[in-house]
């Protein structure tokens, strides 16, 4: 999984491709493309200082950031002051990381081990954050557990859906 660390607005941020993030407002115009300054490539348990590769980010959306309010007050003088403040920002969503033929790579592993999974795994489980599985495992069948059960033991290992999804299948077995 390649990611790269890029600067923008003298902040850092650690993004991969398809990712949408919030960032300072930028003077690029809604719908356009422009690179970042790249700092850092990674992944794989390898990484680059200073690579010689590109980001591409397009600029979605420009929305205003969530209103603080601010009050002043001192007490048995009746001073008291209000104001607010909604950071402008715009919404980034990185298109590639290094060109386009590393693009085209990640989408054909997802095809991959959507072939390999059972065809009883639930659907969009590949997706499933350990919160979506302990959430909706409760209303699968018991071949739908053990597909997902096999599909965790074979790819993921993620600690937290094992647990919940052996939780699941002792309560249907206790049925």
């Amino acid at each position: 999984m390649t990611y790269a660390i890029i600067s923008l607005g003298g902040k850092q941020y650690r993004v991969q491709e398809g990712e949408r993030l919030l960032v300072d407002r930028l003077p690029t115009e809604e719908g356009k493309t422009f690179n970042p300054e790249v700092l850092m490539l990674g992944g794989d348990g390898a990484f680059e200082l200073a690579p010689k590769t590109q980001v591409t980010a397009r600029v979605i959306g420009s929305p205003l950031g969530e209103k603080i309010r601010i009050g002043k007050y001192r007490p048995k003088s009746g001073y008291r002051r209000h104001t607010g403040f909604r950071a402008k920002l715009s919404q980034i969503e990185i298109e590639s990381i290094g060109g386009a033929a590393k693009k085209a790579a990640p989408t054909k592993k997802k095809e991959e081990d959507a072939a390999a999974a059972p065809s009883k795994l639930p659907r969009g489980y590949a997706d499933m954050t350990v919160a979506d599985i302990k959430e909706k495992s409760g209303h699968w069948t018991g071949e739908q557990v053990e597909a997902a059960l096999e599909y965790e033991h074979a790819h993921a290992k993620r600690k937290g859906a094992l647990a919940a999804l052996e939780a699941r299948k002792e309560h249907l077995d206790g049925s």
